[in-house]
């Protein structure tokens, strides 16, 4: 199974090597975008796309990464809680 995040393109870097700066969660990382380069690399910028292993995979809009981005953080907490309540199960158990 594959997971990409939700990154806005912030920079072109390497134009020469398809190269560009997208911003995830607050993480900046150097991506591949030649999954998604159909014209200057330039329209990019700004631009929303699914990262997956250094590579912008797909393009998307706004409001389809804000609600990505929302359920990978209910995903999270879900399984904190579910972690916690194991840790809670273990701490009841009877010992020999």
């Amino acid at each position: 199974m594959c997971l990409g995040i939700p990154g806005r393109i912030t920079a072109i870097t390497d134009e020469a090597r398809l190269m560009a700066m997208a911003e995830v969660s607050g993480v900046r990382r150097e991506v591949n975008v030649a999954c998604v380069a159909e014209g200057p690399l330039s329209d990019l910028v700004g631009r929303w796309a699914l990262i997956h292993v250094g590579f912008a995979m797909s393009l998307i809009d706004e409001d389809e990464a804000q609600k990505t981005l929302e359920a990978l953080r209910d995903l999270g907490e879900a399984q904190e809680t579910l972690a916690a309540m194991a840790e809670g199960a273990k701490a009841l158990e009877v010992q020999p």
